[in-house]
């Protein structure tokens, strides 16, 4: 009865020890390229979060679509926060202007 669940919840944990394995050995200089490509990710998770939402049926459960739309302002949180992060962190790589005299 609860094989599939736990089929899922074994690859999540996976999938987050792998996750952190890979994401731990990158080097400071490749953060933000990293982040930036993250984000564009998240964009796509963001759409498809819409594309469900629209899809669901007119008889859903309320539950479904608070969870559904919670993900959904969580995810664009997301995508929003990581392009301000990306964006002070090439600022750090610009080259300071002169003082005004």
């Amino acid at each position: 009865m609860y094989t599939g669940l736990l089929a899922n919840i074994a690859i999540l944990v996976l999938a987050g020890f792998v996750g952190f394995a890979v994401i731990s050995k990158v080097p400071n200089t490749l953060h933000t390229p990293l982040m930036s490509g993250t984000n564009a990710i998240h964009g796509i998770v963001v759409l498809g979060a819409l594309v469900v939402l629209g899809k669901l049926p007119a008889d859903a459960n309320w539950g479904v679509r608070i969870i559904a739309f919670v993900a959904l302002v969580f995810g664009t949180l997301n995508v929003i926060g990581g392009f301000a992060v990306t964006d002070r962190m090439l600022g750090m790589f610009k080259g300071k202007k002169e003082a005004a005299k």
